[in-house]
């Protein structure tokens, strides 16, 4: 079962060369318009988007093996939350995909690397990673109205709370049964984020 986990998150670079175009609008482009479609494009964001799923299997992971206070992630959402709120406010922050991607890319070379890094300079990643990360989310309710607006935050805030946290708390269960696995989830986000990066730096021919 773990190996399978493996393998999908390698494949993952593959999948975002594919779907790119529409990883990141659950509603087809559409700003979700009720209380429904904002909780669905809200929990549906983080998880059809690669890289901030990505991203998010590399918070758990690393709050998995070096044994991070569970607060990191609570971290993680409350800069995301300031993330979508700065882009909702219309606030301009040009190359925040980039930096999105360029955080994938660093989470997942430091788990594959199995960089011992002091507990301080994950938090900061995350922090940092939040808001921009937060940011790309805002895109796609920028405009809303309050209600769905309300509604996606909470879709975001469950979804990425689950997966953070059961990412983290089986890799503490798992990890020091295959030793190897934390450092092949962390080279398949490792290619998620280079994938990105690219896509980014190199338009589509």
């Amino acid at each position: 079962m773990l190996a399978t986990w493996m393998r999908r998150v390698a494949a993952a670079p593959v999948f975002l060369i594919v779907s790119d175009a529409s990883a990141h609008h659950v509603m087809g482009g559409r700003t979700p318009a009720t209380f429904a479609e904002g909780v669905l494009s809200g929990l549906g964001h983080p998880i059809i988007g690669p890289d901030h799923l990505a991203f998010l299997i590399a918070l758990g992971v690393a709050v998995g093996v070096f044994r991070l206070s569970l607060i990191n992630p609570l971290l993680f959402l409350v800069a995301m939350a300031g993330g979508v709120a700065a882009h909702v406010a219309g606030i301009s922050l040009p190359g925040a995909e980039l930096i999105v991607a360029a955080s994938v890319l660093l989470a997942g070379a430091l788990l594959a690397l199995d960089r011992k890094i002091p507990a301080g300079g994950w938090t900061a990643l995350f922090l940092i990673a939040g808001f921009f990360h937060g940011y790309a989310y805002g895109e796609s309710i920028s405009g809303a109205e309050a209600t769905p607006l309300a509604a996606y935050l909470v879709g975001l805030v469950a979804v990425q709370t689950a997966l953070t946290v059961g990412v983290a708390l089986a890799t503490r269960l798992l990890w020091q049964a295959s030793a190897l696995a934390p450092r092949l989830a962390g080279a398949g986000v490792c290619g998620v984020g280079f994938a990105a990066l690219m896509a980014h730096i190199i338009p589509a021919g």
